[in-house]
């Protein structure tokens, strides 16, 4: 049996050496043998995760495939599946537990036949404790160093000199002209002396001048009711990939206004032709026209590399969901191969991944170019969205709109009603030229307003 969860752990292990961290660590001690299972890097971004709900308790048999807990990523809340054989002996970690580094023990494993009876006094000391989260390191500077990395001294005014009492006293320690009366009373008063102003005789300050800043009236703030609401994970990594985005990517803007016309009655038809098959929302639509974007002008469907530019083949459109923790983006692959059916089921199916956490990192990790739509929101007519790093391009997409607009005819000029949405792309200079950005929204509104080519 033993020789079998060898074997068994073989592959695991080989997946650790490549990471740098094992999950699996045998032990002996004073203990029957026992396995540590540590906290799994379950993204490549990962450092710590939370401990959710465990689905094995000590005692509970595991068999590889089984979810062994629930654990909150970086990303996401995802299931961490066990891939070893045997019993849990002892939970090292409860359910709630925050920012447990990766490697650290979460629970004990033994083999099949083992009493986990004696694991009841083990701890987490047992198990090695808790590694700190690593400190960066600072060298010991040498004298000379320490020397020439010093800031120069500020150049400040001579003080001027006082004889008191025997010692020489400068203006800066000095304390100012108060009489011994007002300074007493300061005292008892809790008044700084340094913000009172004198009125006496050279200034001096008077007891009346402590008085009346003791019946001054304090200032009124207003008191402000507020909840304070830790950051998970996954708000984390958001406010920090945002930050970096906005500040090493120099973003540009285009903005267009699309007639949508055409397209919400090809979606009409489609959508009743189906007869409840499916049902195409306008996202899938837009999305299917980025694809095709893209193909035309294919720049953007890009990344910075630092050191080069790296211009896709295909398009895998990264879409904004909004979810209770935050915005993710899974991954709509291959959409210049794909129909609006397909791509409408792709969506529909990550979106709800993505709400009830349980997206895998190849789902959310990755894409080429990216759509946020706020269109349902009738009241955004447009905004501008911050591009997913290392992507060059997003595409925000306000609400539509029924807009009046000039028809010349042979019989004059006429006024009709158009359905026209308001796009704003944000582009990555250093990748996408604004003549090449302009190009490609050229190309996006042309295969909107015209939406059958979307079919072929």
């Amino acid at each position: 049996m033993y020789g079998a969860v060898l074997r068994r752990q073989s592959l695991l292990r080989a997946s650790a050496l490549r990471s740098g961290f094992s999950p699996l660590a045998r032990y002996y001690a004073s203990f029957p043998p026992h396995t540590i299972i540590k906290m799994p890097a379950l993204s490549p971004t990962m450092t710590a995760g939370n401990i959710g709900v465990w689905q094995k308790k000590a005692g509970d048999s595991i068999a590889p495939g089984d979810v062994l807990v629930e654990i909150e990523t970086d990303k996401a809340q995802m299931d961490f599946e066990f891939q070893e054989e045997g019993i849990v002996a002892k939970i090292l970690k409860d359910g709630g537990a925050k920012d447990v580094p990766v490697g650290n023990p979460i629970a004990v494993l033994v083999e099949e036949g083992t009493d986990v009876s004696a694991f009841e006094s083990f701890s987490l000391s047992d198990a090695g404790g808790d590694a700190a989260a690593p400190t960066a390191k600072e060298e010991p500077k040498s004298d000379e160093s320490a020397a020439a990395s010093a800031p120069a001294p500020t150049s400040a005014p001579e003080p001027t000199e006082y004889a008191s009492e025997g010692r020489i006293e400068t203006a800066l320690d000095r304390e100012p002209n108060i009489s011994a009366a007002a300074k007493r009373l300061a005292r008892e008063s809790s008044i700084n002396i340094a913000s009172l102003k004198g009125t006496g005789p050279g200034g001096r300050i008077t007891e009346d001048d402590v008085k009346k800043a003791t019946s001054a009236p304090a200032a009124v703030s207003a008191a402000t009711s507020y909840t304070d609401t830790p950051l998970t994970n996954m708000r984390k990594t958001i406010a920090k990939r945002l930050q970096e985005s906005t500040q090493n990517n120099p973003h540009f803007f285009v903005t267009s206004k699309i007639s949508a016309s055409k397209l919400l009655k090809l979606r009409q038809a489609l959508n009743s032709s189906a007869e409840g098959k499916y049902k195409l929302s306008v996202n899938d639509f837009l999305i299917k026209a980025i694809a095709a974007a893209s193909k035309k002008v294919p720049a953007v469907n890009s990344s910075w590399q630092g050191d080069s530019i790296r211009q896709y083949d295909n398009v895998d459109v990264s879409v904004a969901v909004a979810t209770p923790t935050g915005l993710i983006t899974p991954i709509v692959t291959n959409v210049e191969g794909r129909g609006l059916e397909s791509i409408s089921s792709a969506v529909k199916e990550l979106a709800k991944k993505a709400r009830d956490n349980k997206l895998k990192p190849q789902e959310y990790q990755g894409g080429t170019i990216s759509i946020s739509n706020m269109g349902m929101n009738s009241a955004v007519d447009h905004f501008t969205a911050i591009i997913n790093p290392p992507q060059a391009a997003i595409l925000a997409v306000g609400t539509t709109k029924k807009v009046p607009v000039v028809v010349e005819g042979e019989e004059g000029t006429s006024i009709e009603w158009d359905d026209q949405l308001t796009v704003t792309a944000s582009f990555d200079h250093r990748v996408v030229d604004g003549a090449v950005g302009g190009e490609w929204i050229k190309e996006f509104k042309k295969v909107v307003e015209n939406p059958l080519e979307l079919l072929l």
